[in-house]
């Protein structure tokens, strides 16, 4: 059955839901004991109506689950593209403003805002898409900005320039293949400061040099970088938290 992702605001929180169309007469909302809420409406109940009747039952939600910081925590873990949440790039923090337009959809971003313009701001998915494909396009431009100056320090040691790939990963900020002159970099780090994308790049350009994390390599990556730890530091603690 398909599901489509949904969510309101109320007190300025966020209350995400899934919406399951089926054959029933009346408008069935159900809170279940994982906290997901769960709205089940006939084909031909148009959305504004359904997103009316949750605003309308929103504090019979919130007393259901119990407390509304664990709504909070429970549904704003993962995106619901809805104007006020916050979004990072390259170190800072965006609030998202969702515009509806007859115009082209897109991302912008400016003075401290991410502007999404969408046909349908209620199309969960578009929204997302837009969002994915904004981040893997600036991952993709910034990453080979850094390269470009990475290299640049590494050249003349007899390093081949790699190409870059991007990939989202869990486990690991980036890796790299010398025997295909290629580095792998997690799609996430578009998140983080330019000095830590800059990190990223060195260090695995200088794995072309030396395979292993041995004093040779890091002897050298200290000559090259030398605050490179204070950046490791920024990477692990705050973004990766952040994540």
């Amino acid at each position: 059955m398909v599901k489509e992702k949904h969510a309101i605001t109320y007190g300025g929180k966020i209350i995400a839901f899934d919406v399951q169309r089926k054959n029933v007469k009346n408008i069935n909302l159900n809170v279940r004991p994982d906290m997901s809420i769960v709205v089940s409406a006939n084909e031909k109940v148009p959305m504004d109506y359904i997103l009316d009747f949750v605003k309308s039952k929103a504090s019979w939600i919130i007393k259901n689950i119990g407390y509304f910081k664990d709504v909070q925590s429970e549904y704003t873990a993962d995106k619901v593209y809805l104007s006020g949440e916050t979004f990072k790039y390259l170190g800072k923090q965006y609030r998202l403003k969702v515009v509806e337009t007859d115009e082209s959809e897109g991302v912008k971003y400016y003075r401290g805002y991410l502007y999404l313009s969408v046909k349908d701001k209620h199309n969960y998915t578009s929204k997302e898409k837009l969002i994915n494909d904004w981040y893997r396009a600036k991952a993709a431009e910034k990453f080979a900005k850094s390269l470009e100056k990475m290299y640049s320090y590494v050249e003349k040691y007899g390093i081949d320039k790699p190409e870059i790939q991007i990939r989202t990963m869990k486990a690991r900020w980036g890796s790299c293949t010398p025997e295909k002159k290629s580095i792998l970099l997690n799609a996430e780090l578009i998140k983080a400061p330019k000095l830590c994308i800059d990190y990223v790049v060195l260090h695995e350009l200088i794995h072309f040099k030396y395979r292993n994390h041995n004093n040779d390599f890091y002897d050298f990556m200290t000559s090259l970088m030398p605050d490179w730890k204070q950046r490791k530091e920024i990477l692990d603690e705050e973004i990766v938290r952040d994540l």
